[in-house]
């Protein structure tokens, strides 16, 4: 068997060194809880007011506009459903957009919603992915409450145009005489984005710390101060009477130190992504030139390459890439378990006996070239039997 070769950064990364230094104190002697008045809860207390000043810097915007949250999925439903019913309570309407490749956790929010009165419209992409800026404000309402496009899709790594969408709804609020609150899911955007609120042009946006080295089961939810916003999770005061329930401080300060790092080092990220990325691309057309890489080609993650394979099953080709000691994804890693085609693929146009046979490989600063050489050594042996197991080999 050879050494273990890892291409499912989308999925989740490893704790990083320095996070899980600063979160140890808290697993030990500092284990106060912070809702607490004594010197040991202060503590507590402390490590969390200056981990959330750090992300609140990194986001251009104030402490009192970061939510600490057990991760992205609660930071997606707590912006959904928090705009939608505080608006819904107020009176103002009952419609959201959002798009049509969006992560499950918002298109299953809305779903969610419409059990309660709401009705939610889905924004068509190109055959590249991409939500075009002023389909978005065509499709806004007298009842529209909110818009909901994330920063780049975690299959394709497509990366939207979200300062263009977020401009574009506000001058169309504007035209309506209307507040229309915008939401963006940048869950895969932090290790190589600047992640302005401000450039954005978002009212919310939400974070997952195992996305960018900080500890699963933690995330950040930023709510613009004014908008309209019902909390999700009832209790006692915290996070600014946000979200209820005493709080991870070991993983909020984890999650600080990894995306202050992730910022900082997101230049370096994206050049050695975007190099691992290119040769891995250039070495699947060599290889396998019907192949069809999906999405975007400049406006995309760099880490990102999602590859389909006409005729292939993917199940087979990931099982088969394990046995080669190799991890990588049929696409969403919360979505493998059968054939059905990606929605995210399928709202794309993708034909469907290419969308049944994709992969999606994801690297970071830690990939070496001769794993991605590796990679290239097996697969196309792999995609022929992947076409065998679907009764469509090549010939």
């Amino acid at each position: 068997m050879t050494d273990s070769i890892y291409l499912d950064y989308a999925a989740t990364t490893p704790l990083r060194s320095e996070a899980r230094e600063a979160m140890l104190p808290y697993f030990g002697e500092r284990f106060g809880n912070p809702s607490a008045t004594y010197s040991l809860a202060a503590e507590a207390r402390d490590a969390i007011d200056t981990a959330r000043e750090t992300v609140a810097t990194l986001l251009g915007t104030t402490p009192n506009e970061i939510t600490f949250t057990s991760g992205g999925t609660e930071s997606l439903n707590a912006a959904i459903k928090g705009v939608a019913f505080a608006q819904q309570l107020a009176r103002v309407g009952d419609h959201i957009l959002t798009s049509s490749t969006e992560h499950h956790a918002v298109l299953h929010s809305c779903q969610y919603l419409e059990k309660f009165g709401f009705e939610t419209s889905l924004l068509p992409v190109g055959r590249d992915g991409l939500v075009e800026p002023e389909e978005a404000a065509k499709a806004l309402r007298k009842d529209t409450v909110l818009v909901s496009v994330m920063t780049a899709n975690n299959e394709t790594g497509v990366i939207q145009p979200i300062a263009e969408i977020a401009a574009a709804v506000r001058e169309r609020a504007r035209s309506l005489g209307r507040q229309i609150i915008v939401h963006t899911d940048a869950v895969q955007g932090a290790n190589a984005l600047r992640l302005n609120v401000d450039e954005l042009g978002v009212d919310l946006l939400s974070l997952s710390s195992h996305k960018f080295g900080g500890p699963r089961g933690a995330g950040v939810l930023y709510v613009r101060r004014g908008a309209p916003f019902l909390p999700q999770q009832s209790g006692g005061g915290q996070e600014r009477q946000r979200r209820a329930g005493t709080e991870n401080v070991a993983a909020i300060v984890g999650t600080a130190h990894a995306f202050q790092l992730a910022q900082q080092e997101r230049t370096a990220y994206a050049e050695r992504c975007r190099a691992l990325q290119e040769r891995l691309i250039a070495g699947i057309a060599a290889a396998m030139p019907e192949a069809q890489i999906n999405g975007h080609r400049e406006r995309r993650l760099p880490n990102n390459v999602n590859v389909s394979f006409p005729d292939a099953d993917a199940r087979v080709m990931l099982r088969l890439l394990d046995e080669a000691g190799i991890a990588a994804s049929a696409g969403s890693a919360c979505n493998e378990e059968t054939l059905e085609p990606s929605h995210v693929l399928l709202a794309m146009d993708v034909s469907l006996n290419y969308a049944v046979g994709t992969l999606r490989f994801t690297v970071s600063t830690s990939t070496e070239e001769s794993e991605i050489d590796r990679l290239l050594d097996v697969l196309p042996d792999i995609v022929e039997q992947a076409k065998s197991a679907t009764g469509v080999a090549a010939g």
